[in-house]
């Protein structure tokens, strides 16, 4: 992969036809709007996070990982730092966790973010559906604030 280095590199994930799990790709198309003249700013969204990505992870300055939490109240916004997974031999090939990519990248590549963090939203429901819950609607414009705080800090560090 022959990508420039992204200072700041927003990765999401979910699916937009499972309601309130789509709320990643919804904020990533937010955050890629709001900063589209911004060339140090790469904006992926996936349905699920695959080893294939530990690269680019990798090679990021600072990532934001964007997820719903169904551990979480609906509604609810988490921003938290995000640390390599502890080495295991064992290596899912469907789908990793922001610590698993992490530490994937790590192994492959011998390099780290120097920042990562995850924000998560309380999914209060995950049926099928393109609509979110009311809970999440509610968040949305708090999640966008904390994103635009989180990459315009990320951006202006050196």
């Amino acid at each position: 992969m022959n990508q420039p280095k992204a200072r700041c590199l927003i990765l999401a994930c979910g699916n937009t036809l499972r309601s309130d799990d789509g709320v990643g790709p919804w904020l990533a198309d937010w955050a890629e709007k709001r900063f589209s003249q911004e060339s140090q700013l790469r904006v992926l969204s996936r349905q699920q996070w695959t080893p294939e990505l530990a690269e680019v992870v990798a090679h990021a300055h600072s990532v934001l990982f964007i997820d719903c939490s169904l551990d979480a109240a609906p509604g609810s916004v988490q921003l938290l730092p995000v640390e390599p997974a502890a080495e295991s031999p064992a290596l899912s090939t469907h789908h990793l966790s922001a610590a698993e990519l992490l530490a994937l990248g790590r192994a492959l590549y011998a390099s780290l973010p120097h920042d990562a963090q995850i924000l998560t939203i309380g999914a209060g429901s995950i049926e099928l559906g393109e609509q979110f819950s009311d809970a999440v609607t509610a968040a949305l414009p708090g999640a966008c604030r904390l994103i635009e705080e989180t990459v315009l800090h990320q951006l202006s560090r050196r």
